[in-house]
């Protein structure tokens, strides 16, 4: 036997391996709820049924899929699937890292309490699993039998170390020796080695050894550099070899004199999210910080492992990472496909998405030869930015970056969720500061898995002499806005901004978002409140075009729900876009909101817990999700009675979640400008319209994607509209 602890008693008795695995598919996936057949009636819930509400892990897990299924689509360019792929499986990780690591936290504090559709954390660790299960398979079978030799076909091989030749292994070797090999440290597992600490997310190789004079077997483990390439590139360019297998091949260099008899690779996920005492923390930076720090310590909730591991190896690694059956998967193909990010980077352009330059509107750039003014632009009138296709560099970060060296601006205010890592914006915000303005930003620490980034933003700012704070306590900030105070001749003036998205200037060219620039009176007061609030003390804050969540966000929905069903099925309409929909005291307003006749359309990104179309309770709401080129991620809220009998439109941070809606500081403008009302409404219109990227949902909770003429791609549809905007401003000129 292999040295370890004592084996505890057997967690399952199923054989390892690629049989295990399918038999674990197998048997999982017949727990899961399997859809009704085709021309099966929907099915009938009551108002107080939890059948009612679809599961938030599954519906994440279907939108995983639809990912995935992007992967698998032949129109799209070879490395933008490959993408995909990576997508996929970086999602998948966080997934476990933060949902699976909660309910299984649940399950050892021994919680029963059922989920509002009516599951125990328990029931839902398996369902999870047994679907997170089939959906690797199916990554895995998409990525050996049509992505890899795809890309072959191209040029780009993907090559296993059994594939090269000798001049190719020669070369091989040099790599390992001079990059690889200095930087590897061997370990053993012996009475006075115990079994290592694997962090979190690191590929690792697990080994048996024997020693050839005593006869005696170890087990060993070999990590791999996550700081190196995750494939190492032939001098050709077009060749990559996995990194594990070009250690694996070179074992015998790290354990001299000694018969290597087994090796595979292996993988675990940790529990990252934190844990925060707030109320006991005296400083929350540093609290913070001590909370990443026991984030690599975190309890395994994922093992992944070679397909290819004996039984003595396999439960070895499950009895040390304390894991069962339901959290160790088995793969026959390479193990971090996020690592195709790298195959994506090449210079392909005939196997990638044609480039899509951001356009700067019209109303945003000054005629050849003349100065631009941002502030007398947004002066002129509400500007409303659609990104990517409008630039975030010339909108929102130079606005900011303006104000910075502009004497008349006074002061600048700003939340950051999620920045950068080369932010220009807090380049800005320093330099605005070193300039004596009054700089105030508030950096929310607690962004999940950007807490270090922002931790080492903020001390830079406060260096700077920013007024830096770190939010509210108990809420996470995730407003987007910026207000600039500006001194003018007929008096201050302030320049506001407020969005959907990150002020993060790569993720900006990636997420579709929404943002208003305006120097509306009403809208300075409501952000001047706000930014009080956040940085002082306060309640009852009144804002006159804001919804603020935790106070006014949620009630203020509710009230714009109800006006509708008073309006009446004749004249009420609601249309809503978001991430995710998954309050259930929301749902239950769309449902009573559809009881009344209500027409409802719903573009659902992610993960959705409302069952549309089912008689007596959704029969008039219909749910679409759009996943494509860009992460939809604006949020927009329209109803046709919304402003005393009048249409009234707003977006902004919040989706309807409750973490949104209760525990969150969330900031959504309701537009008064018939102009940028129009617009958004037409990013609504064109959603609704796509047959070629768009899926439906159906009141079994299954997804299909629909099957039109491809008449309208939502994203092809936005960059000629960004287009159009500066043809149609320069022929007004």
């Amino acid at each position: 036997m292999l040295e370890g602890r004592p084996a505890p008693s057997p967690v399952a008795s199923a054989s390892p391996g690629v049989h295990q695995r399918a038999v674990a598919s197998d048997r999982m996936s017949s727990a899961a709820v399997e859809p009704p057949e085709a021309g099966d009636a929907p099915p009938r819930y009551g108002p107080d049924d939890p059948e009612r509400f679809i599961n938030r892990e599954l519906s994440w897990l279907d939108f995983n899929e639809r990912v995935l299924a992007l992967a698998d689509d032949p129109t799209i360019p070879l490395l933008e699937r490959a993408k995909f792929l990576a997508i996929f499986s970086q999602n998948l990780d966080e997934f476990f890292q933060v949902r699976v690591a909660g309910l299984l936290d649940q399950v050892a504090a021994g919680i029963r309490h059922r989920t509002f559709d009516g599951r125990t954390p328990t029931a839902q660790v398996r369902e999870v699993a047994a679907r997170a299960r089939i959906l690797v398979d199916r990554e895995e079978r998409l990525f050996l039998e049509k992505i890899a030799p795809e890309l072959a076909a191209n040029g780009i091989v993907l090559s296993s170390w059994e594939e090269l030749d000798d001049d190719d292994r020669v070369h091989m070797v040099g790599v390992f020796e001079d990059r690889i090999f200095p930087v590897l440290t061997p370990l053993a597992v012996d009475p006075g080695h115990p079994f290592p600490y694997i962090s979190n997310l690191s590929l690792n190789l697990a080994l048996t050894v024997r020693d050839p004079v005593t006869d005696e077997r170890r087990f060993a483990r070999v990590k791999v550099p996550s700081l190196l390439p995750r494939f190492v590139v032939m001098p050709d360019g077009e060749r990559f070899v996995p990194l594990e297998q070009v250690i694996a091949a070179h074992l015998d260099q790290l354990f001299p004199g000694m018969v290597v008899e087994e090796h595979v690779a292996f993988r675990v996920t940790r529990n990252a999210d934190l844990t925060l005492e707030e109320e006991e923390a005296d400083d929350l930076l540093a609290a913070v910080e001590m909370e990443l720090r026991r984030r690599r310590f975190g309890r395994a909730v994922r093992l992944e492992v070679d397909a290819r591991a004996s039984s003595e190896v396999r439960e070895l690694l499950m009895r040390e990472l304390d894991v069962d059956e339901h959290a160790t998967f088995d793969h026959v193909g390479p193990l971090d496909l996020g690592g195709l990010w790298a195959v994506h980077a090449l210079d392909r352009p005939d196997l990638q998405d044609e480039p899509w330059p951001p356009v700067t509107p019209r109303r945003l750039s000054a005629p050849e030869g003349e100065k631009f003014d941002i502030f007398k632009a947004i002066s002129d009138g509400d500007i409303l930015v659609h990104h990517p296709y409008d630039s975030f560099a010339t909108s929102v970060e130079e606005l900011i970056h303006r104000a910075s060296r502009d004497p008349k601006v006074l002061a600048i205010k700003i939340a950051l969720y999620r920045t950068s890592g080369d932010s220009p914006i807090v380049r800005s915000l320093i330099r605005a500061a070193e300039r004596g303005k009054q700089v105030a930003a508030l950096v929310e620490l607690k962004a999940r898995f950007d807490e270090a980034n922002n931790i080492e933003w903020a001390k830079l700012l406060e260096e700077a002499g920013v007024h830096v704070t770190y939010g509210l306590l108990g809420l996470k900030t995730h407003s987007k806005v910026v207000l600039v105070v500006r001194d003018e001749p007929q008096g201050m003036m302030r320049y506001c901004h407020i969005g959907t998205g990150n002020y993060n200037s790569k993720t900006a060219t990636l997420y579709e978002d929404l943002g208003l620039l305006t120097c509306s009176p009403a809208l300075g007061a409501d952000l001047t409140q706000l930014f009080n609030y956040l940085t002082g003390y306060g309640r009852n804050v009144r804002y006159r075009n804001l919804l603020v969540a935790p106070h006014t966000l949620r009630p203020g929905i509710v009230d714009l729900i109800q006006g509708e069903i008073e309006a009446g099925p004749e004249r009420g309409r609601i249309i809503m876009k978001m991430n995710s929909l998954v309050d259930p005291q929301m749902i239950d307003h769309l449902y009573e909101a559809s009881r009344a006749g209500i027409e409802i359309d719903l573009i659902i990104r992610g993960i959705c817990c409302l069952r549309p179309g089912i008689p007596g309770l959704s029969e008039t709401i219909r749910v679409r999700s759009i996943v494509g080129r860009y992460l939809e991620h604006s949020r927009i809220f329209w109803f046709a009675n919304g402003a005393d009998g009048a249409p009234l439109v707003a977006f902004g941070s919040a989706d309807l979640m409750p973490r949104n809606l209760d525990r969150r500081v969330e900031s959504t403008v309701t537009i008064t400008d018939p102009v940028i009302e129009a617009q958004v409404r037409e990013v609504l219109d064109v959603n609704l319209a796509d047959d070629t990227l768009a899926w439906t949902l159906s009141a079994d909770g299954s997804w299909e994607p629909i099957k039109g003429e491809g008449s309208v791609h939502a994203h092809e549809r936005f960059r000629a509209m960004a287009l159009a905007r500066t043809r149609r401003l320069e022929v007004e000129d």
